[in-house]
């Protein structure tokens, strides 16, 4: 039986640059070099988004008047759309005046008496305090020896620059949040914009398949570390509070498949959490593709939730002098206060990567359940290639792994599309984190493969400019730009440097500094980089609508003309979501305490289990792969 090739039959998220579905965020990164008409579709859909529109008083026109309200609309809110997107001065507090603590001492030789209300006295005493009290109830704290005490204060964070989500656009008000950390708020959101975007309901989906056939492969590098989860749980005594019953639980970086499987899909299914630092999509992405090819699984959802914009973060990573700080940022400008706008660089002069948020989900199936289904192919993954650095000095730095991934998918590449198909109509979705170390490494890489591989200007470009690093998620900002360069034949250009590097290898390869139009030659595959800490490599192949479509026909010959006709349904049902999410109605997927499967009706028999809702039962495997040894 052949391989299954795993397609692309949905994908969803949200990243600075806006939401991944129907190819809005993409949009908004080439909007410059778009029709009129899809800049103007893209403004509004972001305004809705953003909650600068309400479509019920702003859109409603009759027939004759919808266009031109539609443009009004765009020209009206353009200027806070772009303003409100991308990679811009962190919003989410207030980076120039952070809340913090300074320890001061008392020493044995400062007398030194306070009044203390008598209910804020430590149940456990001090052993340097002495106390007396008061005639009025409270307390005279009289200290001796040495003492250390905690004074609230504030600092300015080096690094003020992030990717945050479209500005106004509030998760918690897209359903009944429930205390959510901010990760998994967009880890329910991510996901379920892919599920939607499919234009298959997902029971019609999930009927068709055993329900171990359904596999969810998700994770976040961090965990969720906000105050309602791993920050207030580390924080909470520190600051005078208690811990809830729920933070330790929502911090575990496994959480995002948990939310996915439990309340979007109510799968039984597979489930999987496997991290690699910055390049975690493509090891979820790996494990995903590794089962739908040798059939263990039938429908895979893919996807990583970040949310790591905090000042905690900010600073350990600025102390690890991996972000850009302002002061850097100002000198490379030649200016007094640095384009926060600009602030992520790849390939350019630059001094460390950008922090950022984001969220990117992706459905697989195998190709012969899309064809079935009639399900829209927006891509495949027939490959992704995972190696380590070897023995190294430093577990932050470069190593020798990504030359093995990158070399291993162009070479896997070759085998797919030809020779002629990768010379000519390939590109490169580098990582590009805006590392002055990145710069010379990955370019090194790339340009010896090409020259490897005989391939001549070959076009290069890294997400990162437009949305930041935005860490598990990272490689999903990637696949998902990658899918709108096959539908819109535009490779987005690095905009935020005016020249390439001069210690930058540019040997064989076009860094793109500025859109480039594909659309005469055509491209059917994308390389997608990723560059991990502690010497997480990883690189995907993916091919393009037209290559797989053109290889499944090949593959079903007359069922595939009969799967063109059952797609149009398909299509129709995912314009209709889309029309949806560009007026900012999302229909967010939360399923929380829905259809609770009764486990007394659960009925098992020696071959079989069968779950209660579920359309399939679950079959037993009844080989024994090792009978030859008995």
């Amino acid at each position: 039986m052949p391989h299954s090739l795993p397609v692309i039959v949905g994908f969803g998220g949200f990243n600075a640059a806006g939401r991944s579905s129907s190819h809005q965020a993409f949009r908004r990164m080439v909007l410059a070099s778009l029709p009129s008409a899809e800049q103007h579709k893209t403004i509004v859909g972001l305004a809705c988004l953003m909650g600068l529109v309400r479509p019920e008083k702003d859109l409603y026109v009759d027939v004759l008047g919808i266009e031109l309200t539609f443009v009004g609309v765009s020209d009206k809110y353009r200027k806070a759309v772009l303003e409100g997107t991308l990679v811009r001065k962190i919003e989410h507090f207030d980076a120039s005046s952070v809340k913090g603590n300074r320890k001061i001492r008392f020493s044995d030789q400062t007398s030194t008496t306070f009044i203390l209300a008598k209910r804020d006295v430590p149940k456990m005493l001090p052993p340097e305090w002495q106390i007396q009290e008061r005639e009025d109830g409270d307390v005279d704290v009289v200290l001796s020896g040495d003492n250390q005490f905690f004074v609230a204060s504030k600092h300015e964070l080096a690094a003020k620059a992030a990717g945050q989500l479209p500005r106004g656009f509030d998760l918690s008000k897209q359903y009944n949040a429930r205390f959510h950390p901010r990760g998994l708020q967009m880890a329910l959101l991510g996901a379920s914009d892919a599920v939607h975007s499919m234009g298959i309901p997902w029971e019609t989906a999930a009927s068709r398949v055993m329900p171990d056939q359904v596999g969810v492969y998700s994770s976040s590098v961090y965990g969720q570390i906000d105050e309602e989860s791993m920050l207030g749980l580390l924080q909470a005594k520190l600051k005078g509070e208690r811990t809830t019953a729920k933070q330790n639980a929502l911090s575990l970086n496994s959480m995002p498949a948990d939310f996915v499987n439990a309340y979007v899909l109510g799968s039984v299914g597979h489930t999987e959490a496997t991290a690699g630092a910055c390049a975690s999509f493509l090891y979820c992405l790996q494990s995903a593709v590794r089962d739908l090819r040798s059939g263990r699984r039938r429908i895979a959802i893919v996807g990583n939730a970040e949310a790591p914009i905090s000042p905690e973060m900010s600073e350990g990573f600025s102390n690890m002098g991996a972000l850009g700080s302002d002061e850097n940022l100002a000198r490379i400008e030649g200016t007094a206060i640095p384009d926060w706008r600009k602030a992520s660089r790849p390939f350019g002069d630059n001094c460390g990567f950008t922090l950022s948020e984001g969220t990117q989900y992706i459905v697989l199936m195998d190709d012969q359940l899309a064809i079935e289904l009639g399900a829209d192919i927006h891509g495949a993954v027939p490959e992704v290639f995972i190696n380590a650095d070897g023995l190294k000095k430093s577990i932050s730095s470069p190593g020798v792994g990504n030359y093995i991934s990158f070399a291993k998918a162009v070479a896997a590449a070759v085998k797919i599309v030809g020779i002629e198909g990768v010379q000519r109509r390939s590109f490169v979705h580098a990582h590009g984190s805006s590392t002055p170390a990145n710069r010379v490494t990955e370019s090194e890489i790339i340009s010896q493969v090409a020259a490897t591989f005989e391939i001549d200007h070959w076009p290069v470009t890294a997400v990162k400019s437009y949305v930041g690093h935005t860490i598990a998620a990272a490689s999903g900002d990637q696949l998902v730009s990658a899918l709108g360069t096959f539908k819109y034949k535009l490779i987005p250009g690095i905009k935020t440097v005016p020249k390439i590097a001069d210690d930058v290898n540019q040997a064989h390869l076009r860094f793109a500094l500025e859109d480039i139009d594909v659309g005469s030659q055509g491209i059917e595959v994308a390389f997608i980089n990723s560059k991990g800490f502690g010497g997480n490599n990883a690189t995907a192949v993916v091919l393009s609508a037209e290559k797989t479509n053109a290889m499944l026909e090949q593959r079903y010959g007359d069922q595939f003309t009969r799967y063109i006709d059952r797609r149009e349904s398909t299509r129709k049902a995912a314009r209709d979501y889309e029309n949806k999410a560009d007026l900012g109605r999302l229909d967010v997927i939360y399923r929380f305490g829905e259809d609770m499967i009764e486990e007394k009706n659960i009925l098992i028999t020696q071959t079989n289990i069968r779950i209660p809702g579920y359309a399939s039962p679950i079959e037993f495997s009844v080989e024994n792969p090792w009978k030859d040894m008995q």
